[in-house]
C-alpha cells in the first residue's frame, strides 16, 4: 500500500514544520510520501523544507493562490500514492494512524473515511464527522460506537483511495479561494454512489483558529454555495441557498456562477449521480 499525504499551506508560519515534526515520529507501517503545495504564501513558512531531516520524502509544489480546492487537486495530481490523505497544516497525529485510518476502505467497509478530530489545548471537543443545520453551516456529531456513516468528511484530514477521487473529479476545481470543499466533495461521493465514514477510534488533533492567515471573501463563499447548489441539488434547495445570501448580492453572484458552466456540469453531474440530493438529506435528517 502506497500512501501520498497531502498538505495545502497557506501563511501557515511555525504549523507547518510542527505538523511534519509530528508525522515524522508516528510509528506507522506505511510507506508514505509528503506533498506540501504552498499555495502563494508570503510569510516564508515552508522555506524549512530545504534544510529539514526528511526532506528527500517531500515533494514542495508551489502554486499562485488558486484556491484551497485546487491546492488539494494540485496536490493529488503529483501523488504516486494509490490512496490520498488531504490533512490541514496544522495537525498533531497518534501512532500507527495512518495504518488504522486506512484499513476499512482496504477491507471495503467504505470509500472514504476520516479520523476523529480534537481541538489542540481544548480536551473536551472531538467531532466524529459532520453535518449540516439549516442554516446550511457545519455540525459535528456525537462519537458513534465504531466505523459510521457521516454526511460530510472534515477537510482537516480524509483518506480516499487516489481511482475513487479521480472518478469523481476531485475537488470542485471551479471553486474561488476558500470554503464548502469538505462539504461539496463529501455530497458529490454519496451521491454518484460512494461511502463516507468516520472511524472513531483514530484520532488527530486539529488547531482551530479563530481568523484565518489570509483573506477570505464572502463573496467566494458564497459563489461556492451556489456552484454546489447548481451541481448537486433540486430547484428548491437552489432557492434555498440563494436566500441564504446576505450581502444583496445574490442575484450578481448567481450570474456569475451560471455564466461560467454551472449548468452543464449539472447535467453531467445529474446524468452520472445514483442518487437524488433528496436521499442524502433524508438520510442524515438534515432540514434542507
Amino acid at each position: 500500500m502506497s500512501v501520498s499525504l497531502i498538505f495545502p499551506v497557506k501563511n501557515e508560519g511555525d504549523n507547518v514544520k510542527k505538523t511534519l515534526d509530528s508525522l515524522f515520529t508516528k510509528k506507522t507501517n506505511t510507506h508514505f510520501e509528503v506533498i506540501v503545495v504552498d499555495d502563494g504564501s508570503t510569510d516564508d513558512g515552508c522555506t524549512f523544507l530545504h534544510s529539514y531531516p526528511h526532506r528527500n520524502s517531500i515533494q514542495l509544489i508551489t502554486t499562485d493562490g488558486i484556491g484551497a480546492a485546487n491546492a488539494r487537486n494540485a496536490g493529488a495530481n503529483a501523488a504516486d500514492g494509490d490512496f490520498l490523505v488531504f490533512c490541514d497544516a496544522h495537525l498533531q497525529f497518534e501512532d500507527w494512524w495512518i495504518d488504522h485510518l486506512l484499513d476499512p476502505i482496504l477491507r471495503g467497509l467504505t470509500d472514504a473515511v476520516s479520523p476523529a478530530i480534537g481541538s489542540m489545548g481544548n480536551d473536551n471537543f472531538i467531532g466524529y464527522g459532520q453535518s449540516l443545520k439549516p442554516n446550511f453551516r457545519i455540525k459535528w456529531n456525537a462519537m458513534p460506537e465504531n466505523l459510521n456513516e457521516t454526511a460530510i468528511l472534515p477537510g482537516a484530514c480524509l483518506g480516499i483511495t487516489k481511482k475513487v477521487f479521480e472518478d469523481i473529479g476531485g475537488f470542485e476545481k471551479r471553486f474561488k479561494t476558500w470554503g464548502h470543499e469538505d462539504v461539496e466533495i463529501s455530497i458529490k461521493l454519496w451521491l454518484f454512489g460512494y461511502r463516507c465514514h468516520v472511524l472513531p477510534s483514530v484520532k488527530i488533533l486539529h488547531l482551530f483558529r479563530k481568523t484565518l492567515p489570509y483573506n477570505v471573501s464572502y463573496q467566494d463563499v458564497y459563489y461556492n454555495l451556489m456552484w454546489i447548489a447548481y451541481s448537486h441539488f433540486n430547484a428548491r434547495r437552489i432557492l434555498k441557498c440563494r436566500k441564504l445570501i446576505l450581502d444583496g448580492k445574490a442575484g450578481e453572484i448567481e450570474e456569475r456562477v451560471l455564466d461560467n458552466g454551472a449548468l452543464i456540469q449539472r447535467k453531467d453531474y445529474f446524468s452520472r449521480r445514483k442518487r437524488e440530493d433528496n436521499w442524502y438529506f433524508n438520510k442524515f435528517q438534515i432540514d434542507f
